[in-house]
């Protein structure tokens, strides 16, 4: 069998090749004329986080040569990131779930804080107080006492008040509001091992964090101005009886230096908790050289109740002598969700690896290349006649 071709048919083919060429040309020449994306300085070369590193066990770090040793530290779970770049310089266990007790309050801070402005005037109901936890950290807020709301974000930083979260999230729109929506917060955030039950870090069935999310909401916590002094405040007078006050110290021993624990030079804030369930927690921020570094530390397994400092310390310490010396195992700027009014939050379609530059040039690459070829397999089909399409 002969198999014959119309000049005019191939012709046809190749004005089709010809097309997809020229739609392929401009999106080729804008992938090359795309500058490379450097990425975050990680001292004298750059070096990507490697994807997936974080969600391993263990320790994670990426040492270069000349790299200070990691400390020994017994926490379930921690991280140490730079909170200028994102970069995770060194993580244990970073997304293990784990329940993150008052440390829950960033969260809280971060989606309550900017609908409450701190001078509005607030007397307290007695519902507002009615579902407060047997054993909970108290500021001492009262039913009837008129408070400023500054006041009441005092006693949430520096006193871990759950009295003062309850009266907040209730001026907030009450208490499941609270919750729907600093889940929704941190989804936005790309905070995805975070479970929020009860809004002021009270154990409950289910309420996981983890030393990843609490970092995030660490390092976005003080990008805000107002969570950033409140959460650097070592001490504040709080209203009492009678228009007296009386004076309420932080309990982040790291910062204030107190009961035995060195404060630590430079320290920034920002929250530290304590659950029977959970232990201890800390996250905690310090600032040197122009550099600040954010630390997660959840639940010590040796060294007493103290030991969440000491841990942070060390590793606070570890971070600012690494620099430059080790190569990031991850991000915090993970892949995020948009945010919307309400319990929940719809996801958009990006990630790391899809925000990189040249993503939407290759995808007009591989159109105009399908354009041309399924031109070229039209014309054979037509040309290439096979017996049984008789």
């Amino acid at each position: 069998m002969t198999i014959g071709f119309s000049t005019r048919l191939v012709l046809s083919g190749c004005a089709l090749c010809t097309m997809g060429l020229l739609a392929l040309a401009p999106a080729a020449a804008a992938v090359r004329a795309r500058p490379p994306d450097p990425g975050p300085a990680a001292g004298p070369r750059a070096v990507a986080p490697q994807a997936g590193l974080l969600y391993r066990s263990g320790t994670q770090v990426r040492p270069r040569p000349g790299a200070p040793e990691l400390p020994d530290v017994s926490a379930l779970s921690w991280v140490v990131a730079d909170a200028g770049t994102g970069q995770v310089l060194a993580a244990h266990d970073a997304h293990r779930p784990l329940p993150p007790a008052s440390t829950l309050k960033t969260l809280f801070a971060l989606t309550v804080l900017p609908v409450l402005p701190g001078g509005v005037r607030h007397e307290v109901l007695p519902e507002e107080l009615a579902d407060v936890g047997p054993g909970s950290s108290l500021v001492g807020v009262a039913e009837g006492r008129t408070y400023r709301v500054a006041d009441l974000w005092n006693g949430v930083f520096l006193n871990s008040g759950n009295d003062a979260v309850h009266v907040l999230a209730a001026l907030s729109g009450g208490w499941r509001e609270a919750a729907a929506r600093m889940q929704d917060k941190a989804r936005s955030l790309g905070a995805r091992d975070t479970h929020v039950r009860s809004p002021d870090g009270y154990d409950a069935p289910g309420q996981v964090s983890s030393a990843f999310d609490l970092a995030v909401f660490g390092r976005a916590g003080l990008r805000n101005p107002d969570f950033a002094r409140y959460c650097a405040r070592a001490a504040a007078v709080f209203p009492g009886a009678g228009g007296s006050a009386y004076p309420i110290e932080n309990t982040n021993r790291l910062l204030t230096g107190t009961d035995g624990v060195s404060a630590y030079p430079g320290l920034v804030g920002v929250k530290n908790g304590y659950t029977s369930g959970a232990g201890h927690t800390l996250v905690a921020a310090a600032r040197r050289d122009g550099r600040t570094l954010v630390v997660t530390v959840m639940n010590p397994q040796e060294g007493g109740a103290f030991a969440v400092y000491e841990e942070a310390r060390s590793l606070l310490d570890w971070g600012f002598g690494s620099a430059g010396r080790v190569d990031p195992v991850g991000s915090l700027d993970g892949p995020r969700e948009r945010s919307r009014p309400g319990p929940a939050a719809e996801p958009v379609a990006a990630s790391s690896a899809g925000d990189g530059p040249g993503w939407a040039a290759t995808g007009a690459v591989t159109a105009a290349a399908g354009l041309g070829a399924g031109g070229v397999a039209l014309v054979l089909r037509r040309v290439v006649r096979r017996p049984w399409d008789e």
